[in-house]
């Protein structure tokens, strides 16, 4: 089969048969079937007895079986990742082998051996990202290491992969947040608004450029949050305006009163492909509940990536408006939090205090 009619190799019902009554290796991923009679659902390989069609339902996932009522095969295991982590770890050496190889779906899959639907699809499911995303991603490192090295921006542009100049400039804001020459110059030539103020939490620091909010912070000493902010943008332009963040400053201390439970704060804040759809799940985790790592894992279609939503976690750049501080361990513990293990547990226990009343009985139920 030809590469570009693969994303319909399994698409339809029949293809889909075909491809079980001939144990199709290469269709696993691509959709699982169950049979009525017996509740169980498998991948297309598997070699158990095959079942009479009119008894077959297909899906496209193993949460769609698991939802309609069939349990996971024991002997062919279809909500294992063995096999398919296996191709996408050659996948992923094939991308990380020259940063500024870019590899088309088409081309990546033949050095995989898998459709290029099969793979777009496995891809996602195990890292999070598309196979695009995950390019893109490395070139901004690459991008990123070599302006922290003092690269002249030609330089690092070319290091990175990325063609040309304007290729660059018109990628690199979603990456790096700002232009990479200011990103070299730890933000100079940007202005950057900040404020200090006193809250239940202690101090807390909130910084804004004209686009909106890029931190906030706390602390015990203001002295000690204004330092870290000069240290992450010592070339930029940092003037203290409480004035102009008052009112930022007050939606804060409403939401730790437990008057407020959602934010209306623009936000200017950078993030890779992964670390964007961890902090967007974060923040429709409902008010006063809590998610485990695995949770927040398996909503961005990640489940084995419990690690990597730690880290995005820990790197959030804005307290409160990205409630980290909502994410515990899986048997309940309280983990790490970037602003102290007692201001996480000050956090959760207001949220308990303050939620709505129908949202407390509902929990109190589950």
């Amino acid at each position: 089969m030809k590469p570009n009619q693969a994303p319909l190799a399994f698409a339809d019902p029949e293809s889909r048969w075909n491809a079980l009554s001939t144990r199709d290796a290469s269709a696993d991923g691509s959709f699982f079937y169950a049979v009525r009679t017996t509740g169980v659902f498998c991948r297309p390989s598997c070699a158990s007895r095959p079942p009479r069609r009119e008894n077959v339902e297909f899906f496209e996932s193993t949460q769609q079986a698991e939802a309609a009522g069939y349990r996971a095969c024991k002997r062919c295991q279809p909500g294992s990742l063995s096999r398919e982590l296996a191709i996408v770890e050659r996948a992923c050496k094939a991308l990380d082998a020259d940063p500024q190889e870019r590899l088309t779906l088409a081309q990546l899959s033949s050095v995989v051996h898998v459709s290029p639907f099969h793979l777009q699809r496995l891809f996602s499911r195990v890292v999070g990202v598309s196979p695009r995303q995950y390019q893109a991603a490395r070139r901004a490192d690459a991008l990123r290491g070599a302006l922290q090295r003092g690269d002249d921006v030609t330089r690092a542009t070319q290091d990175a992969g990325f063609g040309s100049t304007s290729r660059m400039y018109g990628a690199a804001p979603a990456e790096l947040g700002m232009t990479p020459s200011v990103y070299r110059r730890k933000g100079a030539g940007l202005v950057v608004y900040f404020a200090t103020a006193q809250s239940a939490l202690g101090t807390v620091l909130v910084a804004a450029t004209a686009k909106g909010i890029c931190k906030i912070a706390f602390g015990d000493e203001p002295a000690a949050l204004e330092a870290d902010l000069a240290l992450e943008l010592s070339e930029a332009r940092r003037i203290e305006d409480t004035p102009r963040l008052a009112p930022f400053i007050a939606q804060i201390d409403a939401y730790l009163r437990g008057t407020r439970e959602h934010f209306d704060l623009p936000l200017d804040i950078s993030a890779t492909a992964f670390q964007q759809r961890v902090w967007d799940a974060l923040r429709r985790i409902p008010y006063g509940q809590t998610r485990s790592y695995s949770d927040i894992a398996e909503a961005v279609g990640s489940p084995r990536a419990v690690r990597a939503v730690a880290s995005a976690c820990a790197s959030n750049p804005v307290a409160l408006a990205i409630p980290c501080h909502r994410v515990v361990h899986k048997d309940g513990a309280l983990a790490g939090y970037r602003w102290g293990t007692a201001r996480k547990v000050a956090l959760l226990s207001a949220e308990k205090e303050h939620r709505p009343e129908t949202a407390r009985e509902t929990a109190e139920t589950s």
